[in-house]
């Protein structure tokens, strides 16, 4: 046999494994139910449910470094108020309002504080430890946002309907966890499971999800009450 048909073999046979291996991948589409008080809302979007392979190793995905995504601080507000972004990755968070914000997490997740900045200014942050990190506005006690970091390529954010769809998992072992803001996070952890996905699978079925206030109270970044706005400070809009 000659060489050149050895290598032409060879070249078949990796082929044939990268084309079963991808043959095996599929798509895991999942439902949200989202309820409060015992009743279904029409709303179900923002629930990020993920999948961290078990027993095996995983290289962590990596961000686009062309493609750094924004909470953007507009209106008093954080835009969006979900991200989710590979461990390692970054976020900008730029200040698109007329007056100084402060943004800070020192709860879960990643903890940082940004300090004040003004108008028209932008910082960085890399979330470089994975986990949930709430992102409040130190002066402005209604701003909060969420960015999850995560190890693993496979998850979705559910969309208006509850949908969710995580594309090319692979058979194997998984741990399932979801996350929405508006769940308390005990029951959160409940949901918290083992999957294995066999090659024929493609539902992870529906996730019923009761609502609550979890995410209106909180402290400063000194862990005290918020001050009344000050209408003579830079910091506040004025009329």
């Amino acid at each position: 046999m000659s060489t050149r048909t050895i290598k032409v073999g060879l070249s078949l046979l990796v082929m044939l494994a990268v084309a079963g291996r991808a043959a095996a991948q599929q798509s895991l589409k999942g439902h949200v139910q989202l309820t409060r008080n015992g009743h279904p809302l029409a709303n179900a979007s923002q629930a990020v449910v993920w999948l961290t392979p078990i027993g095996s190793s995983l290289a962590p995905p990596q961000q686009d470094a062309s493609h750094i995504p924004q909470l953007v601080q507009k209106n008093k507000s954080f835009q969006p108020s979900l991200l989710v972004v590979p461990v390692g990755g970054k976020v900008e968070f730029p200040n698109h309002d007329p007056f100084f914000h402060n943004v800070f997490s020192l709860f879960e997740g990643q903890r940082f504080d940004l300090g004040l900045y003004e108008s028209g200014t932008t910082r960085f942050v890399q979330f470089d430890k994975p986990g949930v990190s709430f992102i409040f506005c130190n002066i402005h006690e209604q701003m909060s946002a969420v960015v999850i970091a995560l190890p693993t390529p496979y998850y979705a954010v559910s969309d208006a309907h509850g949908d969710l769809t995580i594309p090319n998992v692979p058979p194997g072992r998984y741990q399932l966890q979801v996350f929405h803001t508006s769940v308390a996070s005990d029951a959160l952890r409940a949901l918290n499971h083992e999957i294995t996905v066999a090659p024929a699978d493609t539902s992870l079925g529906t996730f019923t999800l009761t609502e609550t206030d979890v995410t209106l109270a909180h402290k400063n970044k000194y862990g005290h009450d918020y001050d009344r706005p000050d209408p003579d400070s830079p910091a506040y809009a004025r009329p």
